[in-house]
């Protein structure tokens, strides 16, 4: 007969690994299947808001809380997770690999990168087109690259990206950057930076590889951009189809509504960090909301040891 967990917490982010944390501190006993370790976390070049660290990669960080996790004792399996069921009583949980069962389960599915949807984006990905600095940077030392975006995130990729690159374009659709003022003073004081304002880029071209994208306006003269790289940061679209299929109610964004202790529509299921409809995201608040889903799992849990509803 297949173990039934206390609980499966799906997603290894800040969210759910301080969820599995808090679970195993609590004395029941969660499982923790993850697609990516860390999730979009290890993929943040940089984080200097997390308290008691001045200045580590999300990488690191994600490595850390894993450590934790794991010293705990906390099972944590590397798998994709393509279904979720339950029969009122348990959650079936069906990966590639395996299925498992438990009685609460904990969704910190977090989010995935939005696309910008113009031609040439999906033709040159891993071919100049990227969504993650942390990991591709390295490999435009010496060119030119553009960032599509004007957020945080996006401003962020492009100081990284400064770094190694020879020249880096910020391209924004919008009038103004919509970041910390740190990270905006930062931008404007590096000589490697220039924003390019109220422009959209149209077209993604090249041969076998990057070389140029097309824009709605020209820029210093010309419609088109010489750049050997595009880094897209655009945003993220929450990861709930999951939570969709087990009838869980989602907003106009698609994003999983909870209440103030992680409570979905569905009884012993939870949801916590950036799928939900929090609206501050940050790894820190992901953080605070895998424990209090965690919390919340436990008591759900004990009702049940209990034979109480």
């Amino acid at each position: 007969m297949a173990k039934t967990y206390d609980v499966i917490i799906i997603g290894g982010g800040p969210a759910g690994l301080s969820a599995a944390i808090y679970a195993r501190r609590f004395g029941i006993e969660p499982l923790v299947i993850v697609r990516e370790s860390g999730g979009l976390m290890a993929t943040a070049p940089l984080l200097e808001n997390w308290p008691g660290e001045k200045s580590i990669t999300g990488a690191k960080l994600a490595q850390k809380m894993e450590k934790q996790a794991k010293k705990l004792k906390v099972k944590i399996v590397v798998d994709s997770v393509e279904k979720v069921s339950s029969d009122g009583k348990k959650f079936e949980v069906q990966a590639i690999e395996k299925t498992y069962s438990s009685r609460a389960l904990i969704l910190a599915t977090g989010t995935k990168h939005k696309h910008l949807g113009v031609p040439g984006e999906a033709e040159f990905e891993g071919k100049g087109v990227s969504y993650c600095a942390t990991c591709d940077g390295p490999l435009f030392a010496n060119r030119a690259v553009a960032v599509i975006g004007g957020g945080d995130s996006a401003v962020k990729t492009a100081l990284l990206l400064a770094g190694f690159a020879s020249k880096v374009y910020l391209i924004y659709r919008g009038g103004a950057l919509k970041c910390d003022a740190f990270n905006k003073d930062s931008v404007s004081a590096n000589p490697k930076i220039t924003v390019i304002y109220e422009t959209n880029v149209t077209k993604i071209i090249g041969d076998k590889m990057v070389s140029a994208v097309e824009l709605d306006k020209p820029f210093e003269g010309s419609g088109s951009l010489a750049v050997q790289g595009v880094f897209i940061s655009v945003g993220h679209a929450p990861r709930s189809e999951l939570a969709v299929g087990l009838g869980a109610t989602v907003n106009d964004k698609a994003e999983v509504l909870i209440d103030k202790a992680g409570k979905t529509a569905v009884p012993g299921l939870f949801a916590a960090g950036d799928v939900t409809d929090f609206g501050f995201k940050q790894a820190v608040t992901a953080a605070s909301q895998g424990a209090t889903a965690a919390h919340e799992a436990y008591n759900y849990v004990s009702r049940l040891n209990a034979g109480k509803k």
